[in-house]
């Protein structure tokens, strides 16, 4: 397994986290993981890659190790994040920038809002939010109203290899170690000696707005880095589209291409990640 280090940084008044693989004077490569996930995650993947990154994988606000938010989560905070982290680390160069799920929509649309910013773009099993038309804002209002005034929890586990052996029902071709190794990245001891999840459960609130399709397509257009989509033929989220649909979003890209994974499910790095590597890597190396 490869060591990765630690870093924190104050980012826009919050305790940051991210995790590094690989010397700073390796090419960089900056990668955001999904909901509920955390950057502990793509150890697999950084396991894999054959040339030498210097991998930077930040905790987003609110989860992994990154200081928790003292309201709710809006959405855009993320790409403010994003634009700081990088003007710390990498003020004056362009960056591959990558991203699975949640994750991947914050890449692509930070990718459009800063296309100048981005050498590459790569999707792992993102874009498949479904379009939310105006009809359903007041049921979605009346439902945010209602969960902030909630206290929102986790369901907690005896110890780490009852966390792991969930994550296992969820994600059987995980083996046992590595799932184990994906319960001490998500899970952390509580007050009362019980393993709980490290993300904010206020996460779990739906927020007030309702994601538009068209918006995320209009800064789609403005990507100019070539991206790559890496989806799984088993993923739920894959599949809730559409071949077709999933194809016309990913021609809104001026360069794009898509590489679907045999028996893969949404999550890629879990699932596939000597492929996912490969893959990566063969698209970073292209020139």
């Amino acid at each position: 397994m490869k060591p990765s280090r630690s870093e924190f940084l104050d980012i826009r008044g919050l305790r940051y986290h991210l995790r590094c693989w690989g010397p700073d004077t390796a090419p960089p490569l900056v990668i955001l993981h999904g909901w509920m996930d955390v950057s502990n995650s793509f150890q697999f993947v950084v396991d894999a890659l054959q040339s030498e990154w210097r991998v930077i994988a930040p905790d987003l606000r609110g989860f992994g190790l990154t200081e928790w938010a003292p309201d709710t989560y809006w959405f855009p905070e993320y790409y403010a994040d994003l634009e700081a982290i990088l003007d710390t680390l990498t003020p004056d160069a362009a960056v591959n920038l990558a991203g699975h799920s949640m994750g991947s929509q914050v890449a692509s649309m930070y990718a459009g809002i800063r296309p100048e910013r981005i050498s590459k773009l790569i999707v792992l099993d993102g874009l498949n939010v479904p379009d939310m038309p105006p009809e359903l804002a007041p049921k979605r209002l009346r439902k945010w109203l209602d969960q902030i005034k909630e206290p929102q929890s986790h369901k907690d586990y005896d110890d780490f290899e009852a966390l792991a052996e969930r994550i296992r029902k969820h994600h059987a071709g995980l083996s046992p170690e590595r799932a184990l190794q994906v319960a001490r990245g998500w899970g952390q001891r509580n007050q009362a000696g019980r393993v709980e999840l490290v993300g904010d459960p206020k996460h779990r609130i739906h927020g007030p707005s309702l994601y538009r399709l068209a918006e995320a397509e209009a800064v789609w257009k403005e990507v100019t880095a070539p991206a790559l989509c890496i989806d799984g033929a088993t993923s739920p989220m894959f599949k809730m589209l559409g071949e077709e649909e999933v194809s016309r979003r990913r021609a809104t890209f001026r360069d794009s291409r898509t590489v679907v994974i045999p028996d893969c499910g949404h999550m890629v790095h879990f699932d596939a990640p000597e492929t996912v590597a490969a893959t990566m890597e063969q698209f970073l190396l292209d020139t």
